[in-house]
């Protein structure tokens, strides 16, 4: 009888220290450490322009979550719906009706009021509005336009205690593979977010005015109709671009959109603000169109006409003109804007773009086959209109 109850005994005793065993395995095999070369308390920042670190997979993907989610609730109220209309009067019964044109997305600028978009979201409207976060909505004035830059502010008369500016960062220093996130309203649903990586820098695409955009920002974030005028923003909820277009052959979002870059927002928009324009430095002349300049096999922006009492004019640039005879005797052709080199009329543009008015350029120009310079002092848009 002894010898069964030891036997007893022992065989539980056994089975504790097995079972024991195999739950202290367990454990130590589902632990989850950090890789030696991972230092978790001493992340480093692994993008100079983020606030992410370099953590287990795990507390990543959570991480992320967390930071996405208060990037959206952080930024959201400074993105506004923009409704457009169109007034018609009809031929027989003399009414006026509006008819809705169209929507799109904007952002808040200021606590005054100041709201930025797209250009081509209000181009044909005779009426906007403006609906903030918290769903109130508001007559927006039209303040000016820049179709050159696919921009546009207009203004409502909403308490400051409801605008929230929207922070505003350098495009300057962007890096193909940074995380971005845009936040708008594609087909009328507000306050939507999508996210993705910059694709590529230094993009080039056509703006409503004619003239070439440069430098814009190529995303993958999902931007489709009604996202236009929307922000792209960087990981810490900073404006880096104005969302303007997207390449598809559907219309829908096919993985390339493009952004104004944030640079050029912030030249342009507090001079739209403070004269209604863009107080661009100029010359004082007009072109010939490049058509004609690549017929005759020309690099650089050759002049058509100079505009009385200008720089151009004060600094003696010639026009094109015909002698007596007919005969076409070309103007001068402008090669050259301090040392950067200029083979169109697009690349003057830009290159005056560079500078404010009252500075003083070096103009390199052909004149009858002979180089020469001038060292001029660039006036602007307001001071010729006056």
């Amino acid at each position: 009888m002894k010898y069964i109850v030891t036997l007893l005994i022992l065989l539980s005793l056994g089975f504790f220290i097995s079972h024991t065993c195999s739950i202290s395995e367990s454990t130590d095999e589902n632990k989850i450490t950090a890789p030696e070369s991972l230092n978790i308390d001493n992340a480093v920042v692994a993008d100079p322009h983020s606030n992410r670190r370099t953590i287990t997979p795990i507390k990543h993907i959570v991480t992320e979550e967390e930071a996405t989610i208060k990037l959206f609730e952080e930024s959201a109220p400074s993105v506004v719906f923009i409704t457009t209309s169109t007034v018609r009067q009809d031929y027989w019964s003399r009414n006026v009706t509006e008819i809705p044109a169209g929507n799109g997305s904007g952002f808040i600028w200021d606590r005054e009021g100041h709201i930025v978009t797209n250009y081509h979201v209000i181009e044909k409207a005779d009426r906007a509005q403006v609906t903030l976060s918290d769903q109130t909505t508001w007559d927006a004035e039209l303040i000016g336009i820049e179709p050159n830059k696919d921009l546009a502010i207009l203004k409502i008369k909403a308490p400051d205690t409801k605008l929230k500016p929207i922070p505003v960062a350098s495009s300057h220093d962007l890096r193909v593979g940074q995380s971005v996130f845009a936040i708008g309203n594609p087909f009328g649903l507000d306050q939507t977010l999508t996210t993705g990586v910059i694709s590529a820098l230094g993009r080039e695409i056509q703006s409503i005015g004619g003239r070439p955009i440069r430098g814009v920002i190529q995303t993958d974030a999902a931007i489709n109709p009604g996202n236009s005028g929307g922000p792209l923003l960087d990981s810490n909820g900073r404006l880096i671009g104005v969302n303007t277009m997207i390449y598809s052959p559907s219309g829908a979002s096919a993985g390339i959109g493009f952004s104004i870059p944030a640079d050029e927002v912030n030249w342009v928009v507090p001079d739209i603000i403070q004269y209604g324009e863009v107080r661009r430095p100029i010359l004082g002349i007009n072109l010939v169109a490049e058509q004609h300049t690549q017929r005759l096999k020309m690099e650089g922006a050759l002049i058509l006409d100079v505009v009385p009492d200008s720089p151009a004019d004060k600094f003696g640039l010639q026009a094109t003109e015909k002698d007596l005879r007919g005969n076409i005797i070309l103007g001068d052709l402008i090669t050259q804007i301090n040392n950067e080199v200029i083979s169109t009329n697009a690349d003057l543009f830009l290159a005056l773009e560079k500078y404010n008015p009252g500075d003083t350029v070096r103009v390199g120009y052909i004149r009858k086959d002979e180089v020469k310079s001038v060292n001029l002092i660039l006036g602007s848009k307001m001071e010729m209109n006056n």
